[in-house]
């Protein structure tokens, strides 16, 4: 096993130099073409700083480009620390299946039997809730939930209370609807049953056993590395530091918050790559587990949010004309995070940006590396349909609400529709309402305008669908809004 570093900086918003090395199929991961190619893609797109890690078979190959921070022209190294934001409901997942491994938990039970002050507004649906629907998003919990359960170690506790009045966004097991309240809930059922914080048993049960130095959990730890700060700014110029690093509260961390560097992402990656071992032979999840982490448990309506094509427990799944592979996405407050795996091509990609239009980055560097070093054809971006279908508007018109976000579906002046996305709740100081435009794709799909560069590629989906039980959705960001009005 070997692993290759190489780095640029630039204080515009715009490395020594590496070999290529050639790995154990003979394929051969060209450093210095890539490292030019991360440097091209991160000036074009104005992110001020990426670390791109980059799993070949056994090897890490880790690459660095731009700034940490655009005020202090800081540089990003292969050992600097991004926020992942989301990709941090892997790791949680991660540690839910090794206690299962361990025969301390049946997925297949309701949450009650584990976590009896788990509770929803709707008894019944408290009473049936199982683990397993909370890894796969079908719980029907909703995501934005930020409440501030402090900076103890009793934060999980308190926000699972707080979560008993919180409304179902569905009814459980009748759609998919991308939920971070779940997996706090898990990550709370990781502290009942290891007698651990979510944060320590993350760091005994994972980052020990597979020598992750450079990942962690909170702020003051991070504090030893060299840190990425976030950037925020408009579309097509270089953005600014951010007033805040990361507003999230410690209680959302099992949902939201591995603060870590792109090569130890990398490298828990290549763990579920080589079956659940460690790279010492240490057995850290059973192969039964990797692989059921990456079975399907449900399709999804919407297939262009995070490029998914369905959902494991835990794990993004998608199917690029034949070829499959799992990953996540995940986003904090300006930072932006990629992680894509093709397990039959040993390869495995990890993107950590901290600003500007960090999903075209995604888009173009990744089309790039997984066409050459995995035979994936990545869909072309999402785009309204080149002969807008002509729809009937009239039934998708009205509010849908969920837990921190209400979603207005108007027509224009005009007669064109419209949709209004607002924060509310405890999300509503998150940013002001955004004001988009939707152009039919189809007769339910709807691309959106105005949402920013870091939403999509250029458009962010609006997808409307009717659950099995009659309720009209609209799904924004794979969360699904019921109907209100």
């Amino acid at each position: 096993m070997s692993e290759t570093t190489s780095g640029n900086a630039d204080g515009d918003c715009k490395t020594q130099g590496a070999r290529g090395v050639r790995d154990s199929a003979g394929r051969r991961f060209d450093v210095d073409r890539w490292q030019r190619r991360l440097d091209e893609l991160r000036a074009a797109h104005h992110v001020p700083g990426a670390s791109l890690a980059v799993v070949v078979d056994a090897q890490v190959h880790e690459l660095a480009s731009g700034v940490l921070h655009r005020g202090t022209g800081v540089a990003v190294t292969p050992d600097s620390v991004f926020l992942s934001g989301s990709i941090a409901k892997v790791y949680t997942a991660t540690l839910i299946l090794r206690l299962a491994d361990e025969g301390r938990l049946d997925l297949h039970a309701p949450v009650v039997d584990v976590l009896p002050e788990f509770a929803t507004p709707d008894p019944e649906a408290t009473r049936t809730i199982t683990i397993r629907q909370l890894l796969s998003h079908t719980g029907g919990v909703t995501n934005d939930f930020n409440f501030d359960g402090g900076r103890g170690d009793d934060c999980l506790a308190r926000y699972v209370e707080a979560a008993r009045r919180v409304a179902l966004d569905c009814p459980p097991g009748t759609a998919i609807s991308y939920g971070g309240l779940g997996y706090v809930v898990l990550g709370r059922i990781i502290e009942r049953l290891t007698g651990l914080t979510w944060d320590q048993a993350l760091k005994n049960l994972l980052f020990e056993p597979l020598g992750l130095e450079r990942s962690m959990t909170l702020p003051e730890e991070a504090l030893r590395f060299r840190v990425a700060m976030s950037h925020l700014g408009e579309a097509g110029a270089c953005p600014d530091p951010a007033p805040f690093w990361d507003p999230m509260p410690r209680s959302v961390g099992p949902a939201g918050r591995v603060i870590v560097s792109a090569g130890d992402m990398a490298r828990f990656a290549r763990m579920h790559l080589d079956g659940g071992l460690a790279p010492d032979g240490t057995r850290v999840l059973s192969a039964g587990a990797v692989a059921a982490m990456r079975h399907r448990e449900v399709d999804v309506p919407d297939k262009w949010t995070v490029s998914a094509d369905g959902w494991g427990l835990g794990w993004t799944l998608y199917d690029w004309d034949g070829i499959t592979g799992y990953g996540h996405d995940g986003a904090a407050i300006g930072q932006y995070a990629y992680l894509r795996v093709v397990p039959h091509a040993g390869v495995a990609l990890v993107l950590m940006t901290n600003g500007g239009a960090a999903r075209l980055l995604y888009a173009d560097l990744f089309r790039e590396l997984l066409a050459e070093l995995a035979g994936v054809t990545m869909p072309a971006p999402f785009a309204p349909a080149s002969v807008p279908p002509v729809i009937d508007l009239a039934p998708l018109l009205g509010t849908y609400r969920r837990e921190g976000v209400v979603l207005t579906v108007s027509r224009k002046d005009d007669g064109s529709p419209h949709l209004r996305y607002e924060f509310v709740d405890d999300m509503k100081d998150l940013s002001p309402p955004l004001e988009m435009d939707l152009e039919p794709v189809t007769d339910t799909v709807f691309a959106a305008s105005g949402a920013g560069p870091s939403f999509s590629e250029d458009y962010m989906p609006v997808v409307f669908s009717t659950l099995t039980n009659g309720t009209q959705v609209c799904y924004v960001g794979m969360r699904a809004a019921p109907r209100t009005a």
